[in-house]
């Protein structure tokens, strides 16, 4: 569906560049009264459009690249916290400080505290008048991975027994994931705004009521079909290019 969008919206851009084709081709015989139907004009709003398309295009890129390199600095972190669990475990380390710390494993591995209720299970509740909503605790969004891995820091910190050799487990290792993780999760929202607004900006172009490519295209169609003929060759000439509103 989005692809069959995207298209529409450069087969507006295209059909444009084709009716100002030809509307030069018709020479002094195009002459309408309305600025906006001009040539200079139709020549400025399609060069507005491509560049509105081009930006669009690069940010998506962007966008997409951002969600890609996040990914990728996201994967490893699943097995690199069973084994900071495991650390801890082996540490030392008191029971109070490591059912905290599996709270926060259970949150970045996004596993349930107890196991998901059945449907006669939350019927059973119901009849007996208690609540049987069973929110997700999977909190496996970047945003409350990044969250996590700050609180389970926090924690570590605070545990004097929590000393590993390997580098990899130590605290000064993980803050540095924290920072990178943070940085590559920022960027996809950084990019997530600049793609909006690169969204709004095409839109306003080719869709803005009275001055955008869609409604300025159908008036030249229009204003040819008037001079011309709906019979006439030159109509014929645009007749089929169509300026959809997508």
């Amino acid at each position: 569906m989005a692809a069959n969008t995207d298209t529409g919206h450069i087969k507006n851009v295209t059909n444009l560049e084709t009716l100002i084709s030809v509307v030069i081709s018709l020479g002094d015989a195009y002459n309408p009264s309305k600025d906006g139907l001009k040539i200079p004009a139709l020549q400025s709003l399609h060069s507005s459009a491509n560049q509105a398309m081009v930006a669009f295009k690069n940010a998506e890129s962007s966008n997409s690249t951002a969600i890609d390199v996040r990914e990728l600095a996201f994967q490893p972190t699943g097995s690199l916290f069973t084994r900071v669990s495991n650390a801890l475990k082996a540490s030392g380390s008191s029971a109070q400080a490591d059912e905290t710390a599996k709270t926060i494993f259970r949150k970045l591995q996004g596993k349930r505290a107890g196991a998901k209720l059945t449907e006669e299970e939350k019927a059973a509740l119901v009849a007996e008048g208690k609540d049987a909503n069973q929110n997700s605790v999977s909190q496996m969004g970047y945003d409350d991975k990044v969250d996590n891995l700050e609180k389970l820091i926090s924690l570590l910190q605070t545990i004097p027994e929590y000393n590993p050799n390997e580098e990899e487990l130590k605290i000064s290792t993980l803050q540095a994931l924290l920072s990178d993780l943070k940085t590559k999760n920022n960027a996809v929202t950084q990019s997530r705004i600049v793609l909006e607004t690169a969204r709004g900006a095409r839109n306003t172009v080719l869709y803005t009521p009275l001055t955008g490519v869609v409604d300025i295209g159908a008036d030249v169609k229009s204003y040819i079909k008037s001079v011309f003929g709906v019979n006439s060759t030159q109509y014929k000439l645009v007749s089929k290019l169509r300026f959809v509103k997508l």
